[in-house]
């Protein structure tokens, strides 16, 4: 049996019983980075080994072979059960897992969901706007596809979700504002198209900032000190 165990996304007691649980019973865990994934396990008292599972994320090309995919395969073909964990959050949602999943499936391997915390979700939650629909993007491509990427932010008449690393945050959001600008929205001055945006949610500096995308922008230059951590952005 093949369980996706959603962890924390910083705050370590963001985390079900039924997933301590699961990560305590299992014979092997799954994970991004045994180090990462050893500070949760030694926080619960969790001594089930680890071992490290890497996955080439689909960007716009075929995806690699991953691997240990073959080894985890025979893992759990043999009767053992292990549990998949990324760095943060719950597997699959732009993050590693889905070729395990999928090899599983294709060997009638059951595969069990032990829910838990999202970084999309958790912004969700506390956007204070309509989310019966949205679309979630992932993270933007580094370079080929960033212009194309944030046209279709704009273009889309449901709120986007999408995920920024520190590193380019300010520079696709002068993109996005340019975007914005030379693409009019069903008569809607683009000035007005908002976002949400949560930094380091979960964890001790934990800061949402909500404004037109100028305004964030403009807030961030003013604050570069704050340009850290993981980001999750709505634009709406």
């Amino acid at each position: 049996m093949l369980y996706i165990v959603a962890t924390p996304i910083g705050n370590l007691e963001d985390i079900s019983f039924r997933a301590v649980r699961a990560l305590g019973e299992v014979d092997l865990i799954v994970c991004e980075d045994t180090r990462v994934t050893k500070r949760l396990l030694d926080h619960y008292g969790i001594e089930t080994p680890a071992t490290s599972f890497y996955q080439n994320l689909k960007r716009g090309g075929a995806v690699k072979p991953v691997p240990k995919l073959a080894f985890l395969i025979e893992e759990l073909r043999s009767g053992k059960n292990l549990a998949l964990v990324t760095d943060a959050g719950t597997p699959g949602i732009s993050d590693p897992g889905n070729q395990l999943v999928e090899a599983a499936v294709a060997q009638q391997i059951l595969v069990v969901p032990v829910p838990g915390v999202s970084a999309v979700t958790t912004l969700a939650s506390v956007s204070g706007i309509d989310l019966s629909e949205f679309v979630f993007l992932g993270f933007p491509p580094h370079k080929k596809g960033r212009e194309t990427f944030f046209k279709k932010v704009v273009e889309f008449s449901l709120p986007v979700i999408y995920y920024e690393s520190p590193h380019r945050v300010l520079k696709n959001l002068e993109l996005l504002k340019t975007i914005a600008v030379e693409t009019p929205r069903r008569g809607v001055s683009t000035e007005e198209k908002k976002i949400i945006l949560g930094r380091e949610l979960t964890k001790m500096f934990e800061e949402i900032v909500r404004g037109t995308v100028s305004e964030v922008l403009e807030y961030f230059q003013q604050n570069p000190g704050k340009v850290k951590g993981e980001f999750v952005i709505i634009v709406y």
